[in-house]
């Protein structure tokens, strides 16, 4: 069930680095990325796969993991990501990638959930290292990367009373407030 499915797709941010990925896995994700709506239908949008392990520790240093969490300093040893999308406009089709960027992700990590893996979409990336690192064409802007590995860590999904600020509790349980349905959607006066 596609509830399930998005229930299940969390922000994971701690992976079991002893699960590898492969090019062939992460290919059929993109796929079903490739496979849904773009504006104007243009599909601008074009992914670079990382899945060598020293690439992704090269990249690792240059992303930011969890800004409500101020004293973490993101997964540790053993707990990085396997791989990473690097999710790029190509410029030389279009400069405007519309929301086919949020469909997109969305897409490969429900595929990626589905296949029992998840990930993080990261967009606290120092760009121009880690282009420097791929060694990206320069008509390839870097909008976002999707960190990927079989998740090492529980996140739960809990009503928001006050606030939406995600939090650890002792036993490193992340939890998510999600305000409530009667809150977000808006009564039209008809």
């Amino acid at each position: 069930m596609i509830r399930d499915l998005i229930i299940r797709n969390r922000s994971y941010r701690r992976f079991d680095s002893a699960v590898k990925l492969t090019d062939e896995q992460i290919s059929k994700w993109i796929d079903l990325a490739r496979m849904a709506a773009s504006g104007r239908n243009m599909q601008p949008l074009k992914y670079a796969l990382v899945t060598s392990p020293e690439t992704c520790e090269k990249i690792f240093p240059f992303l930011g993991w969890a800004g409500y969490l101020s004293n973490w300093k993101g997964p540790a040893e053993g707990e990085h990501p396997v791989a990473y999308v690097v999710v790029l406009n190509d410029h030389g089709i279009s400069d405007n990638h519309y929301c086919d960027d949020g469909i997109a992700m969305q897409s490969i990590l429900l595929g990626a959930v589905e296949d029992g893996f998840g990930g993080c979409i990261i967009g606290s990336v120092n760009k121009s290292k880690v282009a420097k690192i791929l060694q990206l064409d320069e008509t390839l802007e870097i909008l976002w990367l999707v960190a990927l590995g079989k998740p090492a860590e529980k996140v739960v999904l809990e009503t928001a009373e006050n606030d939406i600020k995600y939090w650890r509790d002792e036993e490193q349980v992340h939890h998510v407030p999600k305000r409530p349905l009667e809150e977000i959607i808006v009564k039209l006066k008809s």
